[in-house]
């Protein structure tokens, strides 16, 4: 039997109620993924060109992460949540794969959004982990049911 984390990086709590569900219903341990310094209501006003998510995105700047996972290496596979900023995941999801060496795990996405598609997250994220296969992504609705989280959590064939 596999060994299974779900991280998770929630800027607004839609992404942590969705984490949590999945994590309960698969018996999974959970983690979440902060930057050291916390986003404000300001920080993630997209719409301003100067807002910190936007600085952050554009300029494919690193976000400290808080705290660290301290037995990755127990973990067969790892399940990673993040709401869509810029059809891709946020920068600190990005900095936290970084800083843990996933080879020969399986990392299954999940992300949430307010309108945008999960594009070529996948793909985008394939050569942070190296060594780790990413056998899915898939965008979630907040109010989806934790039997619908379970059931796509088993279809992949990794628990």
């Amino acid at each position: 039997m596999s060994k299974v984390l779900v991280t998770y990086f929630s800027a607004e709590g839609n992404t942590a109620g969705v984490a949590e569900r999945l994590a309960e219903a698969i018996g999974a341990d959970v983690f979440e993924i902060r930057p050291e310094k916390l986003y404000t209501k300001a920080d993630l006003r997209w719409a301003n060109p100067l807002a910190r998510c936007n600085k952050e995105k554009i300029g494919k700047k690193d976000v400290p992460v808080r705290g660290s996972v301290e037995n990755m290496e127990d973990y067969d596979v790892v399940f990673v949540g993040f709401p869509i900023w810029y059809a891709g995941a946020p920068n600190v999801v990005t900095t936290f794969l970084k800083g843990y060496d996933l080879a020969g795990k399986k990392i299954a996405l999940f992300a949430t959004s307010g309108g945008s598609g999960m594009g070529k997250t996948a793909a985008k994220l394939q050569p942070i982990v190296p060594g780790a296969e990413i056998v899915g992504g898939r965008l979630v609705k907040t109010s989806e049911p934790t039997e619908e989280l379970k059931a796509w959590a088993e279809s992949l064939e990794i628990l």
